[in-house]
């Protein structure tokens, strides 16, 4: 297939719906997967440095950017395993930070052949036991979207102490606004019929052998920190970096920094599996 430059997007139709998606570059597959409430455009920063190097895949999950809404059961594994065979891109890297992390190790943990390695910045998890004030925080959007005030309910996203640190860059801060404006808002509003592992990943961490990069932001929230903490503790193939005076974007915020973990993680990989 043509390989379309870093400007365009395309349209995958998968189940019932469809996700766009874009690719560039050439090599091992890199697949990034965004943080909830965001897109595929969270991932400028990354783009032009790993498209000279690997081939380079992103997408918008469904209800996010440009991806049709859910409208009757699917599962974020089945949505990007069926775009892997699509592109022939199959086993892949995994990039995914927050939301996308979640994802990511859930493909791992269910079907570990489809992954070559991966790198999990600021992940969410399945089976973490979130902390009141998080949960306080989710209720207050949930409430607001439920009630028929979208607008409220973004808002209070994108003024969330969860990027508090982003927000102090005005460049990321325009971005983190721009991305969550475009957001459906579908997740918030809805009881969402997307399927997860009958098994929660947190309990299944030890039979994760993948290679594993864990990032964290130094300021990112005690959730998120317990959760790194978690992961470099069980995963067996785990290594763990803390991008100092960064927080939960830590893609966005400290780019220079990420790519270059990252880009070296992934040339260890190459090295082992060669």
């Amino acid at each position: 297939m043509t390989q379309p430059d870093s400007n365009e997007s395309m349209v995958f139709k998968h189940g019932g719906g469809w996700l766009r998606y874009a690719t560039a570059g050439e090599g091992d597959p890199v697949v990034f997967i965004h943080g909830f409430g965001l897109d595929l455009r969270m991932w400028d920063p990354q783009w032009v440095t790993f498209a000279p190097r690997h081939r380079v895949i992103r997408y918008d999950m469904r209800g996010y950017g440009g991806a049709s809404l859910p409208d009757g059961p699917y599962s974020h594994v089945d949505d990007l395993l069926a775009l892997l065979d699509f592109l022939g891109a199959n086993p892949a890297h995994l990039v995914g930070l927050s939301l996308g992390g979640r994802v990511a190790l859930r493909i791992a943990a269910q079907h570990p052949e489809a992954v070559r390695s991966l790198t999990l910045a600021d992940p969410a998890m399945d089976g973490h036991i979130w902390s009141a004030d998080w949960l306080r925080r989710w209720r207050a959007m949930t409430d607001a979207a439920k009630g028929g005030d979208l607008a409220q309910a973004k808002k209070l996203w994108r003024e969330h102490i969860l990027f508090e640190p982003a927000n102090r860059d005005p460049g990321v801060a325009e971005a983190l606004r721009i991305m969550i404006e475009r957001y459906s808002g579908w997740h918030l509003g809805h009881p969402d019929p997307g399927t997860a592992p009958a098994e929660p990943v947190a309990q299944a961490l030890a039979g994760i052998a993948t290679p594993t990069l864990v990032v964290v932001g130094e300021l990112d929230l005690p959730d998120f920190q317990s959760i790194a903490r978690r992961l470099r503790e069980e995963l067996p193939a785990a290594e763990s970096r803390t991008l100092a005076g960064a927080g939960h974007m830590s893609n966005m915020e400290a780019p220079r920094a990420f790519n270059e973990l990252v880009l070296r993680f992934l040339q260890r990989c190459a090295a082992f599996s060669g």
